[in-house]
C-alpha cells in the first residue's frame, strides 16, 4: 500500500471518487423518487417506468461525449463542467419539474452525471503506472456506491420535506464536492494520444467489442436498473411504505457496490469468462425465483444475491476486455460503458410497461430471466470462438477453455 501512495496523486484520487459517487447518487436519483411522482402526477406504471429509465439511458449517450471532451480539455475541467451541469438539472428538477414531459427531458440530463464514469476513471488511473492502475480505477470505481445514497436518503427526505425539496437537498453534498475537486484534482503529467471518431469508429467494427457490449449491458445494466427500479417494485408489488421500499432496494444494492471490486478479483484468479459463465446463471435464477412473487423476506434475500453476482460481473467483464485489446482498453471500455447504460434504461422501461399490460410484474422477470439465461448460451458459444481466435496467453488469463490445446493433446496421443 505505501508502494500505490508514493506512485500516484491521492488527493486526484479522492476527489474522483467522490465527483463519482454524487454523480452516481444524482444519476438514480428519480428512481427512488418515482413512487412520490406516480402519486402527485397519476403515473401509469409504463410512465414510472420511463421516469426511472431515462437517466441511464442519458448516461449512455453522454458518456462518449464527455469521455472525449475529456480527452481533448482534461479530466479537470470536465469534471468541473460536469458538476455545474448537474447542479443546473437539479436547479430545474427542484424548480421547474411540475409534468411527466419535464421529468422525461429533466431524467434526460441527469445522463450527465451518469457520464462521470468516462471522466472519474481516467482522470485517477492515469496517474498510476501499470501494476496500480487495477486499484485506482477499483477505488474510484467505487463510486458506485453512491445509489446507497438516493435509495436511502431520497425518501426520507421526500416524505418530510416533499420530493421537489429532495432535489434542492441533493445540491448541497454536489457543491460541497464540486469545491472539493476545484480546489484537489489534478491532470496527470503522463501524456497520451487522444482518440478520434475513426479509431471509434474502427473499434465498433470489430466484433468482439459487440459481444462484450452485450455482456456489459447484462451485468451492469442489471445492476443500475434494478436498483434504480427496485423502490417502485416493492412499493408496488409488496404495497410496502416508500420509506420501506428505499430502505429494501438499500440492503439490495448494497452488496453489488461493495462486491464488485471481488468479481475483478476472483476474475484474475481463475478468468474473467469462468466466473461470468456462473454468475450469469445464477442472476437467470434468481431472477425467475422473484418472478414467482414471493415473500417480500424471500424477494430480498434472492435480490441480495443477483445484485452481488451482478455486481461481480461487472469486474469480470472488464478483466477480458484487457485480455482481448491490450493495446486499446479505453477506447473499448469507453464504448463497453455506454452499452451498460442502455441495458439499464431497457430493463425498468420493459418491466414498467409489461406490468401496466398484463397487471404483474412477474411475467417482466420471468422474460428478465430468460434473457440472462440466453446471455449465458452466447456466452458459452463465445467461448468456443474466442478459444480459437484469441492468442493462447490471452484466453487462459481470461479463463477459457482452449480447444486448440484440447485438440493438440489429442493428436499426441493418437497412434502414430
Amino acid at each position: 500500500m505505501k508502494g500505490f501512495l508514493r506512485a500516484g496523486h491521492t488527493p486526484t484520487l479522492v476527489a474522483a471518487l467522490l465527483y463519482f459517487d454524487v454523480s452516481f447518487m444524482a444519476w438514480v436519483l428519480l428512481g427512488p423518487l418515482a413512487p412520490f411522482l406516480r402519486s402527485e402526477l397519476g403515473l401509469t406504471a409504463t410512465q414510472q417506468g420511463l421516469v426511472t429509465a431515462i437517466p441511464l439511458l442519458g448516461g449512455s449517450l453522454f458518456r462518449p461525449l464527455l469521455g472525449m471532451l475529456g480527452e481533448r480539455i482534461g479530466g479537470k475541467r470536465t469534471g468541473l463542467l460536469g458538476l455545474m451541469l448537474t447542479l443546473l438539472t437539479l436547479t430545474a428538477g427542484w424548480q421547474f419539474a411540475h409534468t411527466i414531459a419535464h421529468f422525461y427531458v429533466l431524467g434526460l440530463f441527469l445522463g450527465i452525471a451518469g457520464a462521470s464514469f468516462a471522466v472519474a476513471l481516467p482522470l485517477a488511473s492515469r496517474w498510476y503506472p501499470p501494476e496500480y492502475q487495477g486499484l485506482a480505477m477499483g477505488i474510484a470505481g467505487a463510486g458506485n456506491s453512491g445509489t446507497l445514497l438516493a435509495t436511502l436518503f431520497a425518501p426520507r427526505l421526500a416524505e418530510h420535506f416533499g420530493w421537489q425539496a429532495t432535489f434542492g437537498i441533493a445540491m448541497v453534498p454536489m457543491m460541497l464536492v464540486l469545491g472539493i475537486f476545484a480546489l484537489v484534482a489534478r491532470e496527470s503529467p503522463r501524456r497520451h494520444t487522444p482518440a478520434t471518431l475513426a479509431d471509434y469508429a474502427g473499434i465498433l467494427r470489430e466484433s468482439d467489442t459487440l459481444s462484450l457490449s452485450l455482456l456489459y449491458a447484462l451485468t451492469f445494466g442489471g445492476f443500475v436498473g434494478f436498483a434504480s427500479f427496485l423502490t417502485t417494485f416493492f412499493n408496488d408489488a409488496y404495497h410496502v411504505s416508500r420509506v420501506t421500499a428505499g430502505d429494501l432496494t438499500t440492503v439490495v444494492v448494497v452488496a453489488g457496490s461493495l462486491l464488485r471490486p471481488v468479481g475483478g478479483w476472483l476474475s484474475d484468479r481463475i478468468g474473467g469468462y469462468r466466473v461470468l459463465v456462473v454468475l450469469l446463471a445464477g442472476v437467470g435464477v434468481c431472477v425467475a425465483l422473484v418472478g414467482t412473487m414471493p415473500p417480500v423476506s424471500v424477494a430480498v434475500g434472492v435480490l441480495f444475491v443477483a445484485m452481488a453476482l451482478l455486481g461481480m460481473g461487472n469486474g469480470a467483464v472488464f478483466q477480458l476486455v484487457p485480455q482481448r485489446f491490450p493495446e486499446r482498453i479505453g477506447l473499448v471500455t469507453g464504448v463497453v460503458g455506454a452499452a451498460g447504460g442502455f441495458g439499464g434504461f431497457m430493463l425498468p422501461s420493459l418491466l414498467g410497461a409489461i406490468r401496466d399490460y398484463t397487471g404483474s410484474y412477474a411475467p417482466g422477470l420471468f422474460g428478465c430471466a430468460a434473457v440472462f439465461l440466453c446471455g449465458l448460451v452466447l456466452l458459452l458459444e463465445l467461448g468456443a470462438r474466442w478459444s480459437q481466435r484469441w492468442g493462447e496467453a490471452a484466453a487462459q488469463r481470461a479463463g477459457i477453455y482452449s480447444y486448440r490445446a484440447s485438440l493438440a493433446g489429442l493428436d499426441d496421443e493418437s497412434p502414430a
